[in-house]
């Protein structure tokens, strides 16, 4: 991610901020990272060796779900967790693509890098767009005039929001699940129970309704499932092993009715299926002509609002052809956080971001902060202004050959459906448009979160919250 500088019109910045060990599946690829969490936790506040296993996700036909008969086959397990959904892009390219399952945690790492050091934006600019054009002040360097053309465009009543944050009026049922289905809803953990990708769903499901969240689900128990696991730990002051326990587990469960579904039968609407869908183009120029970044297709939207990694969604709903009125299988995500947000910190060497109501952690998110390259800066920050679905001003090439392109709003905008700038020009929290990236990728300095994670953090924040960067 380039660097973005907060520019949000008619808003005084200045008054503004004056104001799992025992049941992850056995993986190819072992790397240690230091996990380093605030100092408001002494449980965790010192160093601990996370052993990330980047897994290789079980098909949910393979031999690991409970009670069902494998296939037979001769190729190697399906990886869920590790790879990037970024083949729509490579596709239109007619680049031939790694085998993504098989590729290393390094070489997924490389390929993100890769991905984003090829994007022609070399630096850019979070935009609000003017209600009231005539109120600028042109003497303002805050202030930033739309073309005629984009002030035409009205993204107040985009539904992109709406589709990751409303379930009102949407019919959810448990009528006509699967056997796995049934089985990931009435797993219950036991010591010494053996792997199986039924209980690994159910574990993310309750990491993610008691607000650790694990990313995009998707039966893989990789880096970001870990680190949920341990920040969930420490939110409820038990041992950050990492390891599910009796202990961990009856903290996990102890606020969730017992009947509660994790997974669940969704009839798809006209309203789903007539969304604006639109494939994101490659380069700058050609996305400021689009009327919006929008979701690119109905999976990458479902899978959005319902938390889950597109090919999982894909798993649970094979030879489904995404029409209204059709059933199909999703994950019963979290309920609201309904805590106040007034102190976050984001923390590079175990990428994830703790947010606080005081000195009480209240919510852990997977996040990106910087990269080698062009790192975060240490620090403590505020929150000086906060948008939905912002504008894009995107600055390509340097002195004479510099042009600038305003990207619309959407989903697949660089910096998701939120920004949320800091005192520190340049630096914000945002979304992204690739969730399955996230801890993954590298981010030029600023903090990447999912777009349904980032959601959570503007409903709750205040602005003036503090940002701590470590």
């Amino acid at each position: 991610m380039m660097k973005i500088k907060p520019i949000i019109t008619a808003i005084s910045i200045a008054a503004v901020s004056a104001g799992v060990g025992a049941l992850a599946a056995p993986a190819d690829n072992t790397r240690t990272l230091p996990v380093r969490t605030a100092d408001a936790i002494p449980s965790i506040a010192k160093k601990v060796s996370l052993n990330v296993q980047e897994n290789r996700s079980r098909s949910i036909d393979g031999a690991a779900a409970v009670a069902i008969k494998p296939k037979a086959s001769n190729s190697a397990p399906v990886d869920s967790m590790n790879q990037l959904i970024n083949t729509k892009q490579e596709a239109k390219k007619n680049v031939q693509a790694p085998a993504a399952d098989n590729m290393s945690a390094a070489e997924l790492t490389l390929k993100d890098e890769q991905s984003d050091s090829t994007d022609d934006i070399s630096e850019g600019q979070a935009v609000a767009a003017p209600s009231d054009v005539s109120s600028i002040d042109s003497s303002d360097p805050l202030a930033f005039e739309l073309p005629e053309n984009e002030k035409r465009q009205d993204f107040s009543d985009d539904p992109t929001i709406k589709n990751i944050e409303d379930k009102d009026g949407k019919r959810y049922t448990t009528l006509n699940l699967s056997n796995y289905a049934q089985q990931v809803n009435n797993a219950v953990w036991s010591p010494n129970m053996k792997v199986n990708s039924a209980m690994t769903i159910k574990m993310q499901a309750l990491l993610d309704w008691n607000h650790a969240s694990p990313g995009p689900i998707d039966g893989g128990w990789g880096m970001n499932s870990k680190k949920a696991l341990i920040n969930f730990q420490a939110m409820k002051g038990l041992p950050t092993t990492g390891k599910m326990d009796q202990k961990t587990w009856d903290a996990l469960v102890k606020n969730i009715p017992a009947s509660k579904p994790v997974l669940v039968t969704y009839t798809l609407t006209a309203d789903d299926i007539n969304t604006n869908f639109a494939t994101t183009p490659s380069g700058s120029e050609a996305k400021s002509k689009m009327k919006g970044l929008y979701y690119q297709d109905i999976k990458e939207m479902l899978g959005e609002r319902f938390h889950m990694d597109v090919r999982y969604l894909d798993k649970l709903n094979k030879n489904k052809e995404y029409k209204a009125g059709e059933t199909i299988t999703v994950l019963n995500t979290r309920g609201p956080l309904n805590k106040r947000i007034n102190r976050v910190v984001a923390n590079k060497a175990d990428k994830t971001l703790y947010a606080y109501d005081g000195n009480q952690l209240v919510a852990t998110y997977p996040t990106t902060v910087g990269s080698d390259d062009t790192p975060s800066p240490h620090g403590t920050y505020k929150i000086v202004n906060k948008v939905k679905m912002p504008w894009y001003k995107a600055t390509v090439g340097e002195g004479t050959q510099k042009k600038i392109h305003m990207l619309p709003p959407g989903p697949n905008n660089p910096v998701g459906v939120v920004w949320m700038g800091l005192s520190k020009p340049s630096y914000g929290l945002h979304g992204s448009p690739v969730p399955e990236g996230i801890s993954r990728q590298a981010s030029h300095g600023c903090i990447r979160l999912t777009n349904w994670d980032v959601l959570e953090v503007y409903a709750n924040i205040e602005n003036g919250a503090t940002v701590e960067l470590k």
